[in-house]
């Protein structure tokens, strides 16, 4: 399989599809209604509240949503790692294993504030990759403030990824102060309508938009299933890691720039982990981005092809157990 996604055929999107399916097809037998936590922000509770005005409380409507927007999510993220070269060639590992990621906790197949999140970041980091050579970087700066603003309208705590576009500036821009700041006041351009919007219609409650923010050690897990996924995600992400840093010195400097970003960027969100306390770990989820890039890249380097062979049925299998045995 990893041999069959090494290749850069066209043919492999619907490969990519059906390996999708036959990871997730357990959500649409299991389907289950969208759970709303504290911090699931504004936007996010609007967004329910339409589907379902259209569809009534059917449950595999949101597995059929979270499914279209995962594999949209692993076709993106495929497209941005080939667009700037992650890997030395192009190829759809990066969408295999976003696809895999994504199936080592059951929370994250299931509609959420966070897979939102998730899709707004595709978009984000692709702006933020772009902005080492831009050619109007202002208005993409102001772009990407905007989009961020948009993600903490759905799940608060991603309010901190203003902490990842800051970092951006300083590995991709040389220091401007004015991008910064057009940067800080596209993020808060979203909230200035809604302001407007819930003052208008006599709705405005300051703990609408705002959230109470708790922070809390995450919760110890309880499930073997759970410590497993948590093994098997960190890992190939130190083996993938490995190999990044071997191999890094081959690599374009906005190649490297971009890998470390992929970097600031899992930190940033393993600090966002502290502020919900998820015992299904669906906040969790935010990670998925980077762990992925790391996780194709284990998969890529080793010279010895049937190394990330095994390691893929490894995941594999046990992703087919830990679905299936829902």
């Amino acid at each position: 399989m990893v041999g069959l996604f090494r290749r850069k055929n066209p043919g492999n999107a619907f490969l990519l599809l059906f390996y999708g399916l036959i990871l997730k097809f357990p959500i649409f037998l299991n389907p289950r209604l969208p759970v709303v936590s504290d911090n699931d922000n504004y936007l996010y509770r609007q967004i329910l509240k339409f589907v379902y005005s259209f569809t009534g409380q059917t449950p595999v409507v949101f597995s059929i949503i979270t499914f279209l927007l995962l594999f949209l999510q692993a076709s993106i993220f495929n497209r941005v790692a080939s667009h700037h070269k992650l890997l030395a060639k192009p190829n759809f590992l990066p969408g295999m294993a976003y696809m895999l990621v994504t199936s080592l906790f059951v929370s994250w197949n299931y509609f959420s504030a966070p897979l939102l999140v998730n899709t707004f970041m595709m978009w984000i980091w692709y702006r933020m990759l772009n902005l080492y050579n831009s050619h109007q970087p202002g208005s993409a700066i102001f772009n990407i403030g905007i989009l961020i603003g948009l993600t903490s309208m759905v799940y608060f705590p991603a309010i901190f990824f203003t902490v990842l576009m800051l970092f951006t500036l300083l590995i991709m821009r040389p220091f401007r102060l004015r991008e910064w700041i057009v940067g800080i006041i596209g993020i808060t351009i979203p909230y200035y309508f809604l302001f407007i919007l819930l003052y208008l219609t006599g709705k405005w409650k300051w703990s609408i938009i705002f959230p109470p923010i708790d922070f809390s050690l995450p919760i110890i897990p309880t499930s073997i299933w759970i410590t497993i996924s948590m093994a098997l995600l960190v890992a190939i992400f130190i083996m993938g890691g490995f190999y990044v840093q071997a191999n890094l010195s081959k690599m374009l400097i906005q190649v490297r720039k971009s890998w470390s970003l992929l970097l600031l960027y899992l930190i940033v969100v393993t600090g966002m982990i502290f502020i919900d306390g998820d015992e299904e770990y669906r906040n969790w989820m935010l990670t998925a981005l980077p762990f992925a890039a790391f996780h194709s890249a284990a998969y890529f380097y080793p010279s010895q092809k049937l190394i990330p062979s095994i390691l893929h049925w490894i995941v594999f299998l046990y992703v087919i157990v830990l679905m299936y045995r829902m």
